[in-house]
């Protein structure tokens, strides 16, 4: 046979291998469906078996595809999943922020889009690889969207959509990027059941059982995790003040009067329902961020107000508080500790680690200018602290983080390795809407199952709630209403599988994911010398 001949033989297979995925028309639409899946797995929504019903709709319409190709695919899933997502962030700043966040965070998809379609040649030689493939990738990704550009954005992260599923418990094992990473497996699973025909010997019913037993063991994991750490027993009562503001938007800077007001005197009257007897006497009061925003440090007044709300309810105060310096044309976002009686505790302070670019602080000032002058809205530059948020009240040592902080795996549990021992997490969700609201506190419940710890949020307008080391949420209040909520919490010391692990679950599963991405470029070049040959 000529060498002609051998590749006219040879060259039609290949083409017919490289062209299975599915016609573009399709694939286009099952795109967008994977975003729209993914999304309604979220908060307000809570669908979160949807989650991995969208990992399998991206992983099938960017399968055998080209790199551009698996890019757009990826692209049009992430506009589809973060655009609704992350609508509530143009409610008081305009489209542009929205757009422009919404579309940077569809590019990390785009990413995951074209590593799906490159590591084509893997699953089609091993396709129960498929499961653990898809897994990797996904938190690849997040791990990379999680950290870039200017520290990250992680929201929307796959784990995050689980806070009603049993697959939350994993976080027990090894946090946030194990969730993530089971929840692509389901993904992968579906698709093994479902992408083409199995063949003759295999019939269709024993790999559909494998498929089957395979997500069974999942949720029977999720079931199975133990939640807490032990080491505790010992129990607090803590009191959420959730103030609220006299309007929602952008300008409650402008009441900051009004706010402060708000929570002094829900305090003051907690306190005189204490004297009562009505209500057991809290051994901590958390108020949200932005609670003072009048430096109490500077303001005689401010502190005044906020020493009489600590010294009426008998118990120390954790305040949200915006303090002005270090340096000129600079503030802090800082949670600080009032005391009965002797008030600000400057040793018992924690300042924001991680302020939102664009929104606490504007980086390369002059170049975002040219984009939108919408930047110079934030006159001040919010600057960062170094010291994890451990806070020693007293009756009960705190893991504080501040808002979006949250989201952030290592700022969290380095609270816990700290010596935390209840999980605070005060956010101002005033210039946002609920489901901004219920989206943090979904990430909440993930942080008190993945630590073992007791957990709250507190709000200036809501949602403020309780959580237990298992996730459930106790004493919500409603949105844009003023609440007190009171409840005896139980503490813990010990640590969970997760908090000792730190951060090489994550580190472990990238890895696996470099090597996917390797094998697979191994494949293609032997396809490639198959076919020249």
């Amino acid at each position: 046979m000529t060498t002609l001949d051998r590749d006219e033989t040879r060259a039609p297979v290949v083409v017919r291998a490289a062209s299975a995925g599915l016609p573009l028309r399709v694939a286009v639409p099952v795109a967008v469906a994977a975003g729209v899946a993914l999304l309604l797995a979220f908060p307000p929504y809570g669908w979160w078996p949807l989650a991995p019903v969208g990992v399998a709709g991206l992983a099938v319409a960017t399968h055998r595809r080209r790199l551009r190709a698996g890019a757009g695919l990826g692209f049009l899933t992430g506009v589809a999943l973060f655009a609704p997502l992350l609508a509530w962030t143009n409610l008081h700043t305009g489209l542009l922020p929205w757009v422009l966040l919404s579309l940077l965070q569809a590019g990390y998809l785009a990413l995951l889009g074209a590593a799906t379609a490159w590591v084509s040649p893997v699953v089609d030689r091993w396709r129960w690889a498929w499961p653990p493939v898809t897994g990797v990738l996904w938190v690849a990704q997040e791990a990379l969207r999680d950290r870039t550009p200017f520290g990250g954005f992680p929201w929307g992260r796959l784990a995050f959509s689980q806070d009603e599923s049993p697959l939350l418990r994993w976080a027990w094992l090894g946090g946030a990027p194990l969730v993530t990473g089971v929840v692509a497996v389901a993904g992968g699973l579906l698709v093994v059941g479902g992408w083409r025909r199995w063949s003759a010997p295999e019939g269709v019913w024993r790999p559909l059982a494998g498929v089957t037993a395979g997500l069974l063991v999942l949720v029977g994991v999720g079931l199975a995790v133990p939640t807490g750490a032990g080491g505790g027993g010992r129990s607090v009562r803590v009191a959420i003040v959730q103030g609220n503001v006299p309007r929602l938007g952008l300008d409650f800077n402008a009441q900051r009067q009004a706010v402060l007001n708000n929570h002094v005197d829900a305090t003051v009257k907690l306190a005189g329902q204490v004297a009562a007897g009505a209500v057991p006497r809290p051994d901590l009061v958390v108020w949200p961020e932005n609670s003072s925003d009048i430096d109490p440090l500077r303001s005689a007044a401010a502190g005044a107000r906020i020493s009489a709300a600590a010294d009426a309810i008998g118990a120390p105060i954790l305040v949200g508080a915006v303090l002005s310096g270090p340096g000129a044309g600079e503030v802090r976002n800082a949670g600080i500790l009032w005391r009965p009686g002797t008030g600000p505790d400057l040793t018992q302070m924690y300042t924001k680690r991680h302020p939102v670019p664009f929104a606490e602080y504007v980086p390369m000032r002059s170049l975002a200018r040219m984009v939108s002058s919408q930047v110079d809205r934030v006159r001040a530059d919010f600057v960062a602290g170094v010291a994890p948020g451990v806070v020693d009240a007293g009756a009960v040592v705190l893991g504080d983080v501040i808002c979006f902080e949250v989201a952030y795996d290592g700022l969290v549990r380095e609270t816990v390795d700290g010596g935390a021992q209840l999980l605070v997490v005060q956010t101002n969700n005033a210039t946002f809407d609920v489901a901004e609201a219920r989206q943090q506190l979904a990430m909440v419940r993930l942080r008190a199952v993945e630590h073992g710890r007791a957990a709250l949020m507190a709000s200036t307008v809501g949602v403020s709630g309780f959580v237990a080391p298992d996730g459930r949420v106790s004493d919500a209040t409603g949105f844009n209403t003023r609440a007190v909520v009171v409840r005896q919490v139980t503490l813990s010391q010990g640590r969970t599988p997760a908090t000792r692990a730190g951060g090489w679950p994550e580190s472990a599963l990238v890895g696996l994911a470099v090597a996917a991405l390797a094998v697979a470029g191994v494949l293609r070049r032997r396809r490639e010398v198959t076919v020249a040959g």
